[in-house]
């Protein structure tokens, strides 16, 4: 992999998942019951649930909207937020809770949407959502009772991809730090970078991944490994 230069900055990709917020306290996967935080999926986190219960699955986001300004960036993220700063960086999330902007980094990729958000249904128009959601909210934009959370729910296409394609194609470098690689197409973006002649490494606290699909793994808590890889890549923080 080419060195972080001002001259020609590496292109690096990063990917996280749900382990990189466990140490901020937000839960990582649904138990074995396949329920997700007492809820099955298909009740709360589908168009068809939300069509068939609006007043369930907003009562379920606003639980989980709560719990998520409620806690606080992990020291992962915070060197994330480091290396997003740097030219040449992409970082992707499948995590809703927006820690990583909260942490300070630029131009994070939220492909499963944010907990923050509220979407219109009807023409698309995106606000800051309310701590408490109800299904004849008025859009701001169209005026129609059409608001949903702005959060990608299982069969719906995720945002950004063609971005997200754009990037991984010149990848120098792919990291997925906390994430099973079970959800698709996050799952598949290792081998789009794999074909872009790109370096992969995986990063969480026990090897998920198949080992044929990374270059290298490190393995052990987001907390204390993502800093340290990230000071591999471009030194400590000085402040």
């Amino acid at each position: 992999m080419r060195p972080l230069t001002a001259a020609r900055p590496a292109r690096i990709v990063v990917l996280t998942g749900a382990g990189l917020s466990a140490e901020s306290g937000i839960p990582t996967f649904r138990d074995g019951g396949g329920l997700w935080e007492r809820h099955r999926v298909e009740d709360v986190a589908t168009p068809e649930a939300f069509a068939r219960d609006p007043d369930l699955v907003l009562r379920f986001y606003d639980m989980r909207r709560a719990a998520a300004a409620g806690a606080q960036p992990n020291p992962a993220h915070r060197a994330l937020a480091r290396l997003a700063r740097k030219p040449g960086v992409t970082v992707i999330t499948q995590n809703v809770d927006a820690l990583l902007d909260r942490a300070g980094a630029r131009d994070v990729i939220h492909m499963h949407g944010r907990l923050d958000g509220a979407l219109c249904a009807s023409c698309g128009h995106r606000w800051p959502a309310p701590a408490a959601m109800d299904p004849h909210d008025p859009c701001p934009a169209c005026g129609k009772p059409a608001a949903r959370p702005d959060i990608v729910w299982f069969g719906e296409r995720p945002h950004h991809m063609d971005r997200i394609e754009r990037a991984l194609a010149q990848a120098d470098l792919f990291a997925a730090i906390g994430t099973s690689g079970q959800v698709w197409p996050a799952a598949g973006f290792v081998e789009l970078a794999r074909d872009a002649g790109a370096e992969t490494v995986e990063m969480n606290l026990d090897p998920i991944w198949p080992s044929s699909r990374f270059d290298r793994r490190i393995i052990g808590p987001a907390g204390t490994t993502v800093p340290q890889w990230v000071d591999s890549l471009i030194g400590p923080a000085t402040d």
